[in-house]
């Protein structure tokens, strides 16, 4: 990984083509939420595919805790497709076929000529794609755990949800003075919409 993508760093706003064939900023997609991105080698790798499967109960727990889960893979559009119907994915899987994220963040996998995958990357980010915490899984167990993403996805959250603890005295009183930008979902950082991810 590129020495500068470090936790507390902005993870680069790749623009890539979805299983769609639709171009998606990831900026976009993630909007004002914490955001799960796994660069995946490809549905070929069943390391990958079991990963995928795992994800689809907490993707369930992610769009009702207000946060985004994206796939990256060195698929193309096609395959790219395959692979997120083939799991019965509901997110967004985006084709890098170009090898544009593998090259720029400096993660091909140089064991594998064949294929010329990315070596595999869990990213929790933060709102503004702010690197919270990165998981190498060239080897499976380098992955994180659901349980790993849960406990991440629970730190973000309360770091940048104001109302976390709407228990506070000071939580209470700005409500009652009508100070509804600090509660989800009327603040400033909550107007966007949320939409569908896929």
């Amino acid at each position: 990984m590129r020495s500068d993508i470090v936790p507390g760093a902005t993870f680069p706003d790749y623009e890539l083509t979805d299983h769609a064939a639709k171009r998606r900023k990831l900026s976009e997609l993630q909007g004002p939420h914490p955001m799960v991105l796994v660069l995946s080698r490809g549905g070929f790798c069943p390391k990958d595919r079991r990963q995928s499967e795992l994800l689809l109960q907490l993707h369930r727990e992610i769009e009702v805790g207000y946060c985004r889960l994206v796939t990256i893979s060195t698929d193309n559009i096609s395959a790219t497709n395959e692979y997120r119907t083939g799991v019965g994915a509901h997110w967004p899987f985006l084709s890098d076929a170009g090898r544009m994220v593998q090259k720029d963040l400096d993660i091909a996998e140089y064991t594998d000529p064949h294929n010329n995958p990315m070596i595999p990357h869990v990213i929790v980010l933060e709102p503004g794609l702010i690197v919270y915490k990165i998981y190498n899984g060239y080897w499976y167990f380098g992955r994180p755990t659901m349980e790993e993403l849960r406990q991440d996805l629970r730190a973000v959250s309360q770091k940048c949800r104001p109302d976390w603890d709407i228990t506070t005295p000071e939580l209470r009183a700005a409500w009652k003075e009508g100070r509804k930008e600090l509660f989800y979902p009327y603040g400033k950082t909550y107007t966007q919409t949320f939409g569908e991810q896929d």
